[in-house]
């Protein structure tokens, strides 16, 4: 590790050796994350198709709307996207700290772990087997494997970084290690605690749950993984790391009191649903802080995005993110909820943050890493810049329609005059568009998932690719 890169990583120089990765944990991660995601993509593309042709395998229980929904959900979350996370997580932390991950043996375990709880989760749910709790749908002794497989995680994480050699923490690390700790708290209150409440107790509880499997979980994971690949991609350095902090702090004391905003307008107290709002407002502050950030680093080196496919994807899914970030404050307030809550707008919203923000941070971090852990090179950049913009137009015509959508299915609820019938018939034309934007996204999962394996399948025949921390 030559001054100039720790420099961009933000760690102390030292005189050792640079550690030979093996990275095995790391590829069985990823591989299966992509896998996965084109798995969970047909997923989507049925439930899309259920839209306009709602009577579509309606004869068969297992591909009820019912069933793969939730697979879908939970395949998204935990499947691809936590799956692809950890895999990059394995990756950059031991480089960072400059260090071997502590243990590849416990790595691998835990990969195996999380492949049989992603397959058992498959099965149980397209057998009906759901707790009914939103994110939360898994049966209890798979949320009690999940538990295991996330301590196995942190311990290996944790103890690498205990281990470390570079004194100061890249704010990557930080982010890292929060996700962790948020994560195990997380987790355990909208899985387990949930359970012992009942009535609006216990919705109060899911709520803080799911939206904070976004905020606390996928967000600081996700920052993680953008604060390393946009300085790593660009071969530039960080523009503030005071900023970086000011941002990790901000998101850490804010975040986790804005679950209630979804229970707005509902029989929780009044003085609740006010602090909701009053924190999904100060959101504003982490994410501005974050995005500028991010902005500043790139400002002169814009046009490596026409060569750097990471960067595009990077650099979009930090725009996804302000956008994201921007939308969750504003439809907290009461007048605006009023009108979006419970609409289309909503998994707008939600998969312009899973898919637009959070996954095109994963992708692009997966198509940095795959090459430089199996010493190759990317087997076609062409193919990833296809999938980039089959995604990106996708993408757009899928949140862009939902948004309207659910901006005019809001105000025909709120006219009494209209049957409730007639606002589904209305949507038909916005669901039209949502089926065929989800088309081209999972082309673009489909190059996507052909790139990496062609990559890794290829990596014995072509040039490697220089992997430095």
């Amino acid at each position: 590790m030559d001054e100039k890169k720790a420099v961009h990583s933000g760690t102390a120089v030292s005189s050792t050796a640079v550690p030979v990765h093996t990275d095995t944990t790391a590829k069985w991660f990823l591989l299966s994350a992509v896998v996965y995601f084109f798995i969970v993509g047909i997923v989507a593309i049925i439930l899309a198709a259920k839209f306009i042709w709602p009577e579509m395998l309606g004869t068969v229980a297992t591909l009820t709307y019912g069933r793969l929904r939730p697979l879908h959900v939970n395949g998204m979350l935990f499947g691809w996207l936590l799956a692809a996370d950890m895999g990059l997580v394995y990756y950059l932390v031991p480089r960072l700290c400059g260090v071997k991950l502590w243990s590849e043996k416990l790595g691998v375990a835990t990969a195996i772990l999380w492949n049989f709880i992603i397959l058992s989760a498959v099965v149980v749910l397209l057998g009906g087997w759901n707790q009914g709790l939103e994110y939360a749908e898994l049966p209890l002794w798979l949320d009690v494997l999940v538990v295991v497989a996330w301590i196995m995680f942190g311990w290996n994480i944790f103890a690498t970084v205990a281990k470390r050699k570079y004194v100061q923490m890249y704010v990557s690390v930080w982010y890292i290690m929060g996700t962790i700790l948020w994560t195990a708290f997380v987790y355990l209150v909208g899985n387990f605690a949930v359970l012992f409440a009942t009535g609006v107790n216990q919705a109060n509880l899911n709520w803080m749950y799911v939206h904070n499997a976004v905020g606390l979980i996928f967000t600081p994971v996700g920052l993680a993984l953008a604060y390393y690949f946009i300085p790593k991609s660009g071969n530039i350095p960080l523009y503030s790391h005071k900023l970086s902090m000011i941002g990790f702090w901000s998101l850490a004391f804010i975040y986790v009191w804005t679950g209630a905003h979804h229970m707005l307008h509902g029989p929780i107290s009044q003085w609740l649903q006010t602090i909701a709002i009053f924190f999904s407002v100060m959101l504003l502050v982490p994410v501005w802080t974050v995005v500028y950030n991010f902005f500043a680093t790139m400002k002169g080196q814009w046009e490596l995005l026409q060569t750097r496919v990471e960067l595009k994807f990077l650099m979009s899914g930090v725009v996804f993110y302000l956008l994201t970030c921007f939308q969750g404050p504003m439809h907290s307030l009461r007048s605006v909820n009023a009108l979006v809550s419970k609409t289309d707008w909503i998994p707008g919203h939600a998969h312009m943050a899973v898919l637009g923000a959070f996954s095109f941070f994963a992708i692009a971090g997966t198509l940095y890493t795959v090459p430089r852990i199996f010493k190759t090179r990317l087997h076609s950049a062409s193919m990833a810049n296809w999938s980039f913009w089959f995604m990106m137009i996708g993408g757009l015509g899928f949140f862009v329609t939902l948004w309207l959508g659910g901006l005019w299915q809001g105000w025909q609820w709120n006219n009494p005059a209209i049957p409730f019938i007639d606002t589904v018939v209305a949507l038909g034309p916005v669901w039209t568009v949502r089926f065929f934007s989800g088309v081209l996204i999972f082309l673009g999962i489909v190059l996507f998932l052909y790139d990496i394996v062609a990559t890794a399948i290829g990596a014995s025949g072509s040039e490697p690719i220089e992997d430095a921390a």
